[in-house]
């Protein structure tokens, strides 16, 4: 047999093995499962954390109750967001499409209008299908409204109530967006109709003062891109005018999702629910309560991990005060990995001391490299989930869509939802291999492939001039294609795409099969 039929037969086969996967029926296990009653499903999803921020994965700021999660359950230490940047990986999660199969999914701006539009199958639908009272409250950053954006002194849709949620209650974008409100369901809170909200990504509105023109009045200097409408003492990106008692405070993001979360769980009784807690933590601009600030060696950024890792011991207490911590799944993630300077000066590279959010990996948020996909993941549930357990299988966030709607036995829409597969055993800790390839999206939709042996590819790309604004980050991008072997080489120090060009043939074409 010649070699390029070896490598087309290898190809093909590796391929048809994955399918048959995929479709393997269920295993006893699973069949256990699946007659127990339905499971509470509680998926905490957090921004800008690393695979080294948690204790448990090796960081240095004290994360118990997020530790103690990972001991109740299974640490796994080999998964991955789909994208190195949020809005993509957000997509990714909640549809089961990758981002980059489309123009237009990107970073949003804080005005954009809605990425999943009404009839597009999401996660949020299925478990809605499946008896579930769905929710999300923290951060949504995929645009709201419809072709032109969202109306902010109105109605607002379509938005999460159009695509499967039954309650929201959000911040449109990020912290460092504009507009600086909370939106609750349709409607922004709180907002006095004779003081409308005006925004705008393109040129000044209003006369608020700006980060250029008054940094006087700043109480977090802006470093770059962040220097626009000042709110609470901090400048955005973006120009606000209007809206003037609806405006939150950044140090109250926690507790304020913390009080929706108790009111979700209060809103139907008779069904078990899907929620998404969708924290702030720890993206910027850090501003963690008073009662925080301070309590770490790490300045902000490290004190924003002990709100977070707070947030995850009030959540955990909420169940236990309801009897609902037996038999809720949780799963807590990241989407994405870390970043220091983001925007703002807080010292966060200055301060990380022994500190260690990149887990000695290449790269970072936005990269191709490792640190920019790799997260923690951690799922527990103690009715049916063994304690203790740590998992090496390879397992991607786009695949929770397909996983819920085998476990719920929930029809699902595969020509749209079309990259989720079915790794339910993976998930709950009866599959020890997981996946056999995982697809990383950088910033500019370059791709990347890792295999479950562990060599991955990276595209070649001109990076020359995509170095995200002042981010002391590695993009990862090269004119000359890239292939390291994580195994053997996790800090991606070693190309061998020279020396193995077959392997580089190989992930070239399945990536290629994959985009088609």
């Amino acid at each position: 047999m010649n070699s390029t039929l070896m490598k087309n037969t290898f190809y093909i086969s590796s391929i048809a093995a994955g399918i048959l996967m995929s479709c393997s029926p269920q295993t006893p296990q699973e069949k256990k499962s699946s007659n127990i009653p339905k499971p509470n499903v509680l998926l905490i999803y957090t921004d800008d954390v690393g695979y080294g921020d948690i204790g448990i994965y090796g960081g240095e700021v004290p994360t118990p109750h997020i530790d103690a999660l990972a001991q109740n359950g299974i640490q796994f230490t080999n998964a991955y967001a789909t994208s190195a940047t949020c809005t993509p990986s957000r997509f990714s999660l909640l549809t089961g499409e990758y981002s980059w199969r489309q123009p237009g999914r990107g970073v949003a701006p804080g005005d954009a209008p809605a990425l999943i539009r009404p009839g597009k199958e999401t996660l949020p639908a299925v478990m809605q299908r499946a008896g579930y009272h769905t929710g999300v409250i923290g951060k949504w950053h995929l645009g709201l409204g419809g072709e032109n954006g969202p109306d902010w002194n109105g109605k607002i849709s379509p938005g999460p109530l159009e695509i499967g949620f039954n309650y929201s209650f959000i911040i449109p974008a990020t912290g460092d967006r504009v507009p600086t409100v909370f939106v609750e369901n349709h409607h922004v809170v709180n907002l006095d109709s004779s003081d409308p909200i005006e925004v705008s990504f393109r040129e000044k509105v209003g006369d608020r003062p700006t980060g250029t023109e008054n940094p006087e009045k700043l109480t977090h200097q802006w470093s770059h891109g962040h220097n626009h409408t000042i709110i609470n003492g901090i400048s955005r990106i973006g120009y606000m005018s209007g809206g003037e008692s609806a405006l939150w405070r950044d140090e109250d993001f926690a507790d304020t999702f913390l009080k929706q979360t108790k009111k979700f769980l209060e809103q139907e009784k008779e069904k078990p629910f899907f929620l998404l807690f969708s924290t702030h933590d720890i993206h910027v601009p850090r501003v963690p309560h008073e009662r925080f600030q301070g309590t770490t060696d790490q300045g902000p950024r490290g004190d924003a991990i002990a709100q977070l890792d707070w947030s995850v011991g009030q959540l955990m207490n909420l169940l236990e005060e309801k009897g609902l911590e037996e038999n809720t799944l949780i799963i807590f993630s990241s989407d994405n990995g870390p970043v220091l300077d983001d925007g703002y000066e807080d010292n966060a590279a200055e301060q990380l001391g022994l500190h260690d959010p990149f887990s000695n990996l290449r790269g970072g948020k936005y990269s191709a490299f490792e640190a920019g996909t790799k997260v923690p993941f951690i799922v527990s549930w103690p009715k049916e989930i063994k304690a203790g357990q740590t998992s090496t299988a390879l397992f991607s966030q786009i695949d929770l869509l397909a996983s819920f709607a085998h476990f719920t036995k929930t029809d699902f829409n595969g020509n749209q939802a079309i990259d989720s597969q079915n790794n339910w055993s993976t998930l709950t800790g009866q599959d020890k291999n997981g996946r056999q390839w995982v697809v990383q999206e950088a910033i500019q939709g370059v791709l990347s492939i890792l295999d479950a042996k562990g060599y991955k590819y990276i595209a070649p790309k001109d990076g020359s001039k995509l170095v995200p604004w002042g981010v002391n980050i590695e993009t990862g991008f090269t004119l000359e294609p890239q292939l390291y072997h994580l195994k053997k080489d996790p800090q991606e120090i070693k190309n061998i795409a020279e020396t193995h060009p077959d392997i580089v043939n190989i992930l070239k074409t399945r990536l290629d099969s994959i985009k088609r």
